[in-house]
């Protein structure tokens, strides 16, 4: 296994620098300039701006440098905040994006398993059709209406939980149950699903033919055969939360990376966007990375080679 994750690491490599080098020309190539906003600037001072920030260069000296710069970590200046890199903001933000999509991905598993499980050992009973009437409901509700009716009866009305902000654990489970009741509610369905594809396995029969108690053959035998859907979703479903983070993050006020990124877009920030690129892109890659090896770990018949 340790030879199978060296050599997916190293080919991690060329598709990382694929990403950095389109992610660059598509926004150095777009129309526009970090500067146009500042009225009445003076043409001394905006030659001293491009200069400063390297674009007056050619192109390809531009990427060949910002290359350089990201193979030693160093990630740019950001030129709506001048007075902060790009590896200052991300620092300060990435902990309010972590933590709450974290918290997404538990809620996420934790939730979808149990009720995927429940329901498919009580199949075509009430539960069943009660926990997959709620998995459809999760799935229709988009997180945009999700968030502001939480926030509305557990902050507004009982004063359970803050409404929004950052400071601790507490302001994190709102944005977390609005980022991750979607995706428990697919891996609701998907652990069902998964489970009632191997309740007539060969395996499983044996396993109750030995007299195991029901609670080892759902978890031991039917679990591990179920959860090869759920650890196949959950690749484009990690990538999915990272981007709906930008969503939840505007909706509950967390000082995260999402809104940064929005307002880098829209002021032509060409480090910022390519610094929170490149972080997405290798968070991204290393979880897939888990992902498939999980699912080898689930499933003896793969063998990492």
């Amino acid at each position: 296994m340790a030879a199978f994750i060296v050599r997916r690491l190293f080919g991690l490599v060329p598709t990382l620098l694929s990403i950095v080098v389109l992610s660059f020309l598509v926004i150095r190539l777009a129309p526009g300039s970090p500067f146009e906003s500042e009225r009445g600037i003076p043409a001394e001072v905006l030659s001293e701006l491009n200069a400063k920030y390297g674009f007056d260069r050619p192109l390809s000296e531009q990427l060949l440098r910002y290359l350089q710069g990201l193979a030693c970590g160093d990630l740019g200046l950001s030129t709506k905040y001048p007075q902060r890199s790009v590896n200052e903001i991300i620092a300060d933000g990435l902990p309010a994006t972590l933590v709450p999509a974290s918290v997404a991905l538990a809620w996420a598993l934790g939730l979808g398993v149990f009720a995927g499980v429940v329901s498919a050992v009580r199949q075509n009973s009430a539960w069943d059709y009660g926990l997959m009437g709620l998995a459809m409901l999760g799935i229709s509700l988009p997180s945009f209406v999700l968030g502001p009716l939480l926030a509305l009866f557990f902050a507004l009305t009982f004063y359970l939980l803050p409404p929004g902000g950052w400071g601790s654990l507490r302001h994190v489970v709102l944005p977390g149950i609005t980022l991750g009741s979607f995706y428990a509610a697919y891996i609701a369905r998907l652990t069902r699903s998964g489970m009632l594809e191997v309740v007539h396995m060969d395996y499983v029969r044996m396993a109750r033919a030995k007299g195991l108690p029901e609670r080892i053959v759902v978890l031991r035998h039917m679990l591990r055969g179920g959860l090869l859907p759920v650890v196949t979703y959950l690749g484009p479903a990690i990538a999915n939360l990272m981007v709906l983070s930008v969503v939840v993050e505007k909706i509950f006020a967390t000082p995260g990376i999402g809104p940064y990124f929005v307002d880098a877009a829209f002021n032509r920030d060409y480090f910022l966007v390519m610094g929170i690129v490149v972080l997405y892109s290798v968070l991204l890659l290393l979880l897939n990375l888990l992902v498939d090896v999980a699912y080898g770990l689930l499933d003896p018949r793969i063998r990492f080679e």
